[in-house]
């Protein structure tokens, strides 16, 4: 099954890539793709789902109703990221992010997904005018895999 961005995925996530005594921990960062990525995920997983829909571009976010509600029965998520593509052009940096998410249900069913978002960044050198734009996330898919989560990444095509 391929889901996009633009629907909500099924998925209360967990804080990715920290310890487990580190779960809670607030993690709002935009410095880069990758960390934009993983601060979406520790959103979802504190359940703080407005912060998690600002991560996107507002042309490609869902509702946020429909957002929220997509994380309903989904208990844990884990996250792995794979090597981030990255490409400057026209004044604005494109980044790809390869990720293998593992959703975990409430009864204890695990689901792996893979995918890829892309996120793109105006350069900060050249926003002169209010509001300043971070990195936000702009498409992306994720599809139902068949691989171990500890073996399964997400593909990208380049920028």
């Amino acid at each position: 099954m391929r889901f996009a961005l633009s629907f909500c995925l099924p998925l209360a996530l967990a804080a990715p890539a920290l310890a487990q005594a580190q779960a809670d921990a607030y993690i709002d960062d935009r410095s880069s793709a990758e960390r934009v990525v993983v601060s979406l995920y520790n959103a979802i997983n504190r359940q703080e789902y407005l912060r998690a829909w600002s991560y996107f571009q507002e042309d490609t976010a869902p509702p946020l109703d429909d957002f929220r509600e997509g994380y309903a029965e989904t208990e844990h998520v884990e996250l792995r990221i794979g090597e981030v593509q990255t490409e400057g052009a026209a004044g604005s940096i494109h980044s790809l992010v390869p990720v293998a998410l593992k959703a975990t249900s409430p009864d204890g069913t695990e689901t792996v997904f893979t995918g890829c978002y892309r996120l793109t960044q105006v350069q900060p050198s050249a926003q002169e005018t209010p509001p300043f734009r971070p990195i936000q996330i702009d498409g992306g898919t994720l599809e139902e895999s068949g691989a171990p989560f500890d073996q399964a990444m997400g593909r990208c095509d380049t920028p």
